[in-house]
C-alpha cells in the first residue's frame, strides 16, 4: 500500500492514523474471500509477488506455493514462514527477475507522483514476470470516486480504469480483463467485511455497478 516514504511524507504515520479505529481481523477476512476470487482470474499462480503488501492481507491470504511480499514500509511485527519479505523501493530491492507466475498491485499505482513513474513501475512488473505470467491491478477508480479520491494524504495522482489499460499496453502487456467497477472504494466503512456479505457481492457484479468505486484489470506478459 506504499509508494515512497521520503520528501517529507510519513506514511508511517498515515497508515497509523488512517487505520487507527478498524478492525485487523475484519479486513483479514474480506481478504480470504476476495484473495481466491482474484487469483482465479490470474490463472492461479504458483508463483505469486505482492509488490505493495502493507500488512500482508492478500499475501498471506494466496494460495500460491510461493508467496513474496514487498513494501516500502514494513507494517508488520513478524511473517509467518512461506513468506519472503523485503523492505524497500521496487525499483532496486532483490527480488528475481523473470520468476513470477502472478503480481497483484492493489491501491498502489495512485501513490506516485506521474505517469512516467507509473510506466516505469509497470515495466519493472513486466521484467519479474515469466512470459505468460499475469498481473492484476486494483486501485481507485478517479472516473467513480472524485469526490473522496483524494481524502486519502498519500493519493497523488488521479487514474481510471481506462488510463491504466493504457499504461499496461505500453509497458508491454497484453490486457485481457477490465472491470471499471469492482469493488467499493475503502474497507474502512467495515460494512463490506463480513466474509458471507463478499461471497454475496463477488456474485452479483450487478451490484458492482451501484456500489464498485474501484478499478480491477488483468494483463499478461506475452510469451
Amino acid at each position: 500500500m506504499s509508494a515512497r516514504d521520503d520528501d517529507g511524507l510519513n506514511l508511517r504515520g498515515i497508515y497509523e492514523y488512517r487505520f487507527r479505529n478498524f478492525a485487523q481481523h475484519r479486513k483479514d477476512a474480506t481478504w480470504a474471500v476476495l484473495a481466491p476470487w482474484i487469483e482465479r482470474r490470474m490463472a492461479s499462480p504458483a508463483v505469486m509477488l505482492d509488490p505493495a503488501c502493507g500488512r500482508g492481507e492478500f499475501i498471506l491470504a494466496s494460495a500460491a506455493a510461493e508467496r513474496w511480499a514487498v513494501d516500502l514500509v514494513d507494517q508488520r511485527p513478524s511473517w509467518p514462514v512461506g513468506v519472503t519479505h523485503r523492505v524497500g523501493d521496487l525499483r532496486s530491492v532483490d527480488l528475481p527477475t523473470a520468476h513470477f507466475d502472478g503480481i497483484f498491485v492493489s491501491n498502489f499505482l495512485e501513490h506516485l507522483e506521474t505517469p512516467r513513474e507509473v510506466y516505469r513501475y509497470l515495466v519493472r512488473f513486466r521484467e519479474l514476470l515469466r512470459p505468460g505470467g499475469r498481473i492484476a491491478v486494483m486501485g481507485p477508480n478517479f472516473k467513480y470516486a472524485a469526490n473522496e479520491y483524494f481524502d486519502c494524504a498519500d493519493h497523488l495522482i488521479a487514474l481510471t480504469h481506462r488510463s491504466v489499460e493504457e499504461h499496461l499496453a505500453s509497458a508491454g502487456f497484453e490486457v485481457e480483463t477490465v472491470v471499471p467497477r469492482f469493488v467499493p472504494f475503502s474497507f474502512r466503512s467495515q460494512r463490506f467485511s463480513h466474509p458471507a456479505l463478499v461471497r454475496a457481492y463477488l456474485r452479483l457484479p450487478p451490484a458492482w455497478r451501484i456500489l464498485g468505486k474501484q478499478f480491477f484489470l488483468v494483463a499478461c506478459r506475452p510469451g
